[in-house]
């Protein structure tokens, strides 16, 4: 992104112009230097965020917040330290990277800390690309109030059995920061991330479900109509009023959209830095082999334009690349910062703070087609608990969704668990459905896994 489409306009909510954080960022990297660091890594950045939720038509809350921040990293050979400070005046910012290099002084020697290798990381022409991540919404209180009414009314105007409401809230995220080290690497965007929801209880006395609908983007013309994800709400909570519990059995298990991106994020997770050369994951040594079902191809794509989890760098400096990271079901790479690179004798990926973009790529059904093709079995819609070992592979949560049929939803069913081992799950992923949800860095249809074990009565 230009210097020039950056820096905020007069009207811009944003308490710095963009190149005031670069000038902080430079006068960091000044006082690491005369202070006798070897090397200094500094992010600056500032943001702010206002939300409203309003229940049973009346205003619940309102919130604002405004923040601001400097963190420094500073090397003295091979030993690191670290200090952040909310306080842009020249003496917080002394003080800070005087703070950093104490902290150096008296840390062991890593043999992997350090900045990037020069050619790892992103040059100016790479960081001057707009990615449209930008898009203030310039709606005040009275106006986001008036969002969050019509959203909760849509749900209740859907059934008299529409009972309660646990609110519609309308959030607005803006922030913009500099990175920037000793090698000479800068570069910084303003971004932003808005955000409509609303949750509803349906029923009444003991026999009550909840359930919500949420809309987000980075442009707020493209968050769904606020009618639309309240009136979705309303019908998602409805259709769980009567829920059953099943019998014990093993079953095909269909994985609604946003509940196929968790399964995604166990997979990173056990194929992230921090696990491998921990040793804390069942995808220890696994490049190069089979990991998923041969139907299955995930790609990472920074760049996308507008993208939740775009990026030209990584928290590293290091460029962000496109590629594919599983193809016909073979890990073809980890997520690596250049740290954790390092200690697995690798190179880094560009993955210092996480995927970007990640995409699996859908196969021809739509979610009435994996119904269809799954026949009979459980489909997934809510998760409860933790029961994830990185270590094993090993998978059980509490779960809810509902019986299918003859590939029709049956009955809704409710307090069953399901369990597995997320390498026999991955390998045996049957479908991948074209219901994308662009909700986070993962972008996912439904995943439809040909056995799990569903634990019931």
């Amino acid at each position: 992104m230009s210097r020039d489409h950056a820096v905020p306009t007069a009207e811009s909510r944003f308490a710095h112009p963009l190149s005031a954080l670069h000038e902080l960022a430079g006068d960091v990297l000044r006082h690491a230097r005369q202070l006798g660091a070897s090397d200094c890594e500094v992010d600056v950045s500032e943001g702010f965020g206002q939300g409203v939720t309003v229940r049973c038509g009346a205003v619940e809350t309102i919130e604002y917040n405004r923040d601001k921040g400097i963190g420094v990293t500073i090397y003295l050979g091979q030993r690191k330290g670290h200090a952040s400070t909310s306080d842009f005046s020249a003496t917080a910012l002394r003080e800070t990277v005087e703070a950093a290099l104490n902290i150096a002084r008296f840390t062991a020697e890593d043999p992997c800390a350090g900045l990037p290798e020069p050619g790892l990381l992103a040059t100016p022409d790479d960081c001057a690309v707009d990615l449209d991540l930008y898009h203030p919404w310039r709606i005040g209180v009275d106006e986001s109030i008036e969002l969050a009414r019509r959203c909760e009314q849509a749900a209740f105007s859907v059934s008299p059995l529409i009972s309660n409401s646990e609110g519609a809230t309308v959030s607005i995220q803006e922030g913009q920061f500099v990175a920037a080290n000793s090698q000479g690497f800068i570069g910084g965007y303003p971004t932003s991330r808005h955000f409509l929801s609303c949750s509803v209880i349906a029923g009444k006395d003991n026999a009550m479900q909840r359930d919500d609908w949420y809309s987000t983007a980075r442009d707020p013309q493209r968050i769904a109509a606020p009618e639309a994800i309240g009136d979705y709400a309303a019908r998602r909570a409805l259709s769980r009023l009567n829920a059953r519990k099943i019998r014990t059995r093993k079953v095909p298990v269909l994985f609604e959209a946003p509940l196929a991106a968790s399964l995604i994020g166990h997979f990173v997770h056990a194929a992230s830095g921090g696990s491998l050369y921990r040793k804390t994951s069942f995808l220890v040594d696994a490049l190069g082999k089979p990991i998923f079902s041969k139907k299955v191809r995930i790609s990472e794509r920074p760049h996308l334009r507008g993208g939740l989890a775009s990026s030209l760098f990584d928290n590293d400096g290091v460029a962000t690349l496109e590629r594919d990271v599983v193809s016909d079901g073979l890990l073809q790479g980890y997520f690596l910062g250049v740290y954790s690179a390092r200690k697995l004798g690798l190179q880094s990926t560009g993955n210092a703070g996480g995927c970007h973009n990640l995409i699996v790529h859908p196969g021809k059904h739509d979610f009435g087609g994996l119904l269809r093709k799954m026949g009979r079995g459980l489909l997934v819609t809510e998760l409860l608990g933790h029961g994830v070992n990185y270590v094993n592979g090993d998978y059980s949560r509490g779960a809810a969704g509902y019986w299918v049929e003859d590939g029709q939803v049956a009955y809704p069913v409710e307090e069953i668990t399901i369990a597995g081992n997320l390498r026999d799950m991955f390998r045996h992923i049957v479908a991948v459905g074209n219901d994308v949800l662009a909700r986070g860095s993962k972008q996912v249809g439904s995943i439809l896994v040909d056995e799990m074990k569903v634990a019931g009565n």
